[in-house]
Formats: C-alpha cells, structure tokens, sequence
C-alpha cells in the first residue's frame, strides 16, 4: 500500500505541478484521483459480482450453491455441504464472493427477463417515458424549466394523472427516503422508510420505487409524473448494465411493464 500511495501522490504532483511538501488527500482531491485505498476496494467489489453473472448451469455456480441439496448424489463439494466449522476454516475467492456478494445483491439476477435484449422497457416502450433534464447554469433554460414544471403541476390535477414526489437523506449513516403520491391535487399517500448504511443513491431509488409502485396500483392512473432531486438515481432504473442498484430497477422496471402494458396511453415522466 505504501508503494502504491507513493506512485499516486507521484503522479498527483505532476499532474498538478505542485511542490513535493502538499498533502497527498488535498492533491489527490484537487487531481480529481479517488484514493488509492478506495480506488482497491470498488476493484474488488466487481471481481466480486462477476461469478454471480455465470448462468446457474455453470460450474462455478454449482459450487457456490449454499443451499441444501435435494438430489440423490449430491456434490460433495459445493458450499451447501460444508459445516459452519469448514466454512470458517475455507479460505478462498469463491467464498469470499459467495460471503459478501449475496449480502450486497440479496437478489441479484444477471438473467433477469427485465434486462434481456428485446424484452427491456428502452425495447418495447421507448416512447412511454422521458426525462426533462436542465441545466440551472443556464439561466434562460432554467426560468423556461421552470415554467414547464408549473405546467406540469397544472396538468397533475387532472384525475388520470399521479405526482409522485421524492426525495432521500442521510445522517449519522441513517437513510432517510420519502416519497409522496398525489391525485388531482389531493394527496394520496405518504410513505417514510429508514434504513442503515446506504448510499444516497440507495435511498433515493427506493423513494421513487416506493412511489411508482403506489402510483401504478391505481387502475385511473394514465401517467405517472416523477418529480425527484437526483435524475442521476432515475436514470439508473433504465441502466441494464450490472450495478448495485440492480434490485430496485428489476422492481421497478417489472411494475412499469405492467403499467405499459395495461393501456396504450399509459406513459412516466420524470
């Protein structure tokens, strides 16, 4: 590690052109490098995730399968067969990766039909949702915004329409997500959720899926109006990259198809 934050703080100062005796954390930041510590952990985190994007039928899989085996002749070398005393004494990947993985991605499904080409939302409704993206540097933008967002909320009071509004916090590692569902001006419902040691973007997705959910249970709803404080979380529900948000978009994702496909006319916007 010493080698290594040498090599970075190195390449920090010439990058910058700054003298030998600056802090590493202010070059290093101003550089716009993440640390080399954090930098080793997002690495391991994603060797992490990729046996878990095998098919089930893969070998590495069967033998990271922990759960009890039902079979006749089972293998006798699969995760599910050792006792908890040969599971603390097994050191290796695979045991890493089954250990931490399934506590990030509880339900983590790299086949997921959500995520499939040909069966993803962007493939068969592309036209059923937008995001109205701004820029507030640019101020004649902003005020035009502004008023389309008024108008929005004008147009939220007709009784096919849903505003759903979120937002997230986090302090003292405590997440806080809320999200509110209006109809016609009234409204609706006002669900808050706490959670511990998430991220921000985290928070803010479940807030929205927390929201769309309530929204499409409606059966008057014929579009949904997402009014959310990170687009950057939004964004990330129509992401079918693997990424650690992937839970919550494969919900999401699942209840929009159902909405798209219960009428024509149905449509989100965000």
């Amino acid at each position: 590690m010493k080698t290594l934050n040498k090599m970075q703080r190195r390449a920090a100062i010439w990058i910058l052109g700054a003298f030998k005796t600056s802090p590493s954390m202010g070059i290093e930041a101003i550089a716009g490098i993440i640390p080399i510590k954090f930098h080793l952990q997002k690495i391991t985190r994603r060797s992490e995730i990729c046996p878990l994007k095998l098919p089930l039928s893969h070998l590495l899989r069967s033998l990271m399968d922990d759960s009890p085996s039902s079979s006749i002749m089972p293998n006798p070398h699969h995760v599910g067969s050792l006792t908890n005393r040969q599971r603390n004494l097994t050191k290796g990947h695979l045991i890493d990766s089954l250990n931490k993985a399934l506590g990030i991605f509880p339900s983590f499904s790299p086949l997921n039909p959500e995520f499939s080409p040909g069966l993803r939302i962007t493939d068969e409704f592309s036209n059923r949702f937008c995001f109205n993206l701004v820029n507030k540097k640019e101020k004649e933008k902003y005020q035009t915004h502004t008023q389309e967002l008024d108008m929005v909320l004008s147009n939220s009071s007709l009784p096919q329409s849903a505003l759903v509004i979120t937002d997230a916090s986090i302090k003292h590692d405590i997440a806080t997500s809320i999200s509110h569902v209006h109809i016609a001006n009234c409204p609706l419902t006002k669900t808050v959720h706490h959670a511990s040691f998430v991220t921000s973007t985290e928070a803010e997705l479940f807030a929205i899926r927390c929201g769309i959910n309530q929204a499409c249970s409606i059966d008057s709803v014929s579009k949904i109006i997402v009014i959310t404080g990170s687009i950057h979380a939004a964004k990330k529900i129509f992401d079918s990259e693997s990424h650690p948000y992937q839970l919550h978009s494969a919900a999401i994702l699942s209840e929009l198809q159902r909405f798209f496909n219960s009428n024509l006319n149905n449509s989100i916007e965000f």
